[in-house]
């Protein structure tokens, strides 16, 4: 009998990663497509002749789309479960884009990636509903982490497979194939995954008005709000690194396009084991505690961009190498900590919905960052003031996340208090 019951928990078990390996295998692909028009952005603007403030509206665009979707995802999440949206993203996400390599008019590609950004941006909370319910809390911060993993991974593989073939084939071609790859992958995931049978989806009678009035709580949620505002600080220093790294190396320090690439491709893949080496430290070193690591994140990217300020023009690709590891590790591993704490800050049925508020206020600092940070480009011309801004953002961060550090405590102490 014990070893039937041991033998029923190591299935169990194996299923929860199963299940993972499939919402990290469309996260990647989504990242894949979506985050594609990152290191695509110098072609792009070359074939459009667009400014520096124009390229960096592209990956806005992506956000906005992020942002708008992010709550009605959320909503559909709590409500169909994760499986049969994770086909409807890929859809959205994977068409759309496809469409917007048929133009040439800058404002109506615009257009098609910002609803392809409703794909991208609905891969999010339908994921981490399916994290909340397949692990448990000391479980999560790992999980999420390598779930969060396939977006920075999916941005290096669009840097290394992409880039080199739209320098060959043309950025519309490269687009194109991705997307019918991500298309793909969504009808096979729709057939491999499943969502947990303690998974509980809302009613489907249940009123719009008890929708508006869990939404009500959420934004009363003074720690989900604050963790919001610092997740606008980290998306929008992360996007503008993620935007500019390829064109600044070209530009300022005279590197190949090839090893510029390359460049993003080290920020992106440190930040790739940024995400699970993160979660790992705060589920085994700090029991679950997220705030702490999140101010640590902060602290080392906000370093790494005054470094980069520092660094003469035409410094060698080595030495280059170091920082920008460095930062991709912190900025870009931050998210699957903000993930499990907008999810874990409320009650697992609401994990959707919280997840999606926080996305969508997170996502405004990627449509605001990048095109502030190309304008200061396009009007100092050079990346200094670029790369100050994207400090003095980290800065704010840093004193958002240290009073909810005290906020935290403060509630602590006062249930502890209650308790006695």
């Amino acid at each position: 009998m014990a070893n039937q019951t041991k033998k029923v928990k190591q299935i169990r078990i194996q299923e929860h990663w199963q299940m993972l390996i499939w919402l990290l295998f469309v996260q990647i692909l989504v990242a894949f497509v979506g985050r594609g028009i990152v290191p695509l952005g110098v072609l792009i603007g070359n074939d459009l002749s667009l400014t520096k403030a124009q390229i960096g509206m592209l990956p806005a665009g992506l956000f906005l789309g992020q942002a708008i979707a992010s709550i009605p995802a959320g909503f559909l999440a709590d409500r169909l479960g994760s499986r049969r949206l994770l086909l409807a993203l890929s859809l959205c996400l994977g068409i759309n884009f496809m469409l917007s390599t048929f133009l040439n008019e800058f404002w109506s590609m615009l257009l098609f990636v910002v609803l392809g950004g409703l794909g991208y941006g609905a891969m999010h909370p339908v994921s981490n509903r399916g994290i909340v319910y397949w692990f448990s809390q000391v479980q999560r911060g790992t999980a999420m982490g390598i779930k969060q993993m396939g977006v920075t991974l999916g941005s290096a593989l669009s840097a290394v497979i992409l880039l080199p073939l739209a320098a060959k084939y043309g950025w519309r071609t490269a687009v194109i194939g991705a997307s019918a790859l991500l298309i793909g992958a969504g009808f096979l995931s729709f057939y491999q995954y499943r969502d947990s049978e303690h998974s509980h989806s809302a009613n489907h009678s249940e009123r719009l008005s008890a929708f508006y009035r869990s939404m009500w709580k959420m934004v009363r949620n003074k720690p989900l709000l604050l963790v919001s505002l610092s997740a606008f600080g980290l998306n929008g220093a992360q996007m503008c690194l993620n935007t500019y790294l390829v064109l600044y190396a070209h530009e300022k320090m005279g590197i190949s396009l090839v090893l510029s690439g390359m460049l993003l491709v080290i920020s992106e893949v440190c930040g790739s084991f940024g995400r699970v080496a993160w979660g790992v430290v705060s589920d085994r070193l700090f029991n679950g505690e997220r705030t702490i690591i999140l101010l640590l994140i902060t602290i080392i990217s906000a370093i790494s961009s005054l470094v980069i300020v520092s660094i003469p023009a035409n410094t060698e690709f080595l030495f280059l190498v170091p920082v920008v590891a460095v930062f991709g590790f912190a900025v870009s591993g931050f998210n699957g900590i903000w993930m499990n704490l907008a999810s874990e800050l409320v009650r697992p049925e609401h994990a959707g919905i919280s997840s999606g508020l926080s996305i969508m206020i997170g996502s405004l600092g990627v449509m605001v960052a990048p095109p502030f940070f190309g304008l200061m480009v396009d009007m100092n011309g050079n990346y200094t003031y670029g790369w100050l801004f994207v400090t003095f953002l980290l800065c704010i961060v840093i004193m958002i996340l240290l009073a909810m550090f005290q906020f935290n405590r403060k509630e602590k102490k006062r249930v502890d208090q209650h308790a006695v």
